[in-house]
């Protein structure tokens, strides 16, 4: 992991079990397009949007604080390299304070330099800042993203924070 690794916070008013068990929701934050789990230590799951896909395995899971998955194969059809992602990490670093916790989200291997960092992100800034954001303070995600920010509550694609916080890192 560089210091210039894409990485994001997000912080809710739920406890480090409860963040644990979202995050392994991907259909509810990310895409529909998931087939797979995302539950347990091996788990493997795939995520699609259209031509890209990527397919990922648990490799790391320590309950309530620690989920890391591996990317195995991937095709990015947006970029000249398609297997740009193949073999990076996103790892979520859960930690509670007893009122509160705090996701932080980390994609090592997307820095700024390589070619899809501008385009993916922000595809994470919004699954990570508003997706699952919403996921883990009003228990509703807004998978497959933009296509559904029109229907959100000010009609501007954006809308009030509740119950939590985010901060996204670097740029």
């Amino acid at each position: 992991m560089s210091g210039q690794d894409y990485s994001a916070s997000i912080t809710a008013d739920i406890t480090a079990d409860e963040a644990a068990e979202r995050i392994s929701r991907v259909a509810d934050w990310w895409t529909t397009s998931f087939t797979g789990a995302a539950g347990r230590i091996g788990d493997t799951f795939t995520v699609r949007f259209g031509e890209t896909f990527v397919d990922f395995a648990v490799v790391e899971l320590v309950p309530a604080k620690r989920i890391v998955w591996r990317v195995k194969n991937c095709n990015l059809h947006f970029i000249e390299n398609k297997k740009e992602w193949k073999d990076t990490r996103v790892i979520f670093d859960i930690s509670s304070n007893g009122v509160a916790t705090t996701v932080t989200v980390t994609h090592a291997g997307l820095a700024p330099g390589i070619e899809c960092y501008d385009n993916c992100k922000t595809g994470w800034d919004f699954y990570l800042g508003e997706s699952l954001r919403k996921l883990l303070t009003e228990h509703q995600g807004i998978p497959d993203g933009r296509k559904r920010q029109e229907g959100l509550p000010n009609g501007k694609g954006h809308h009030e924070r509740s119950r939590g916080s985010v901060e996204v890192r670097p740029d």
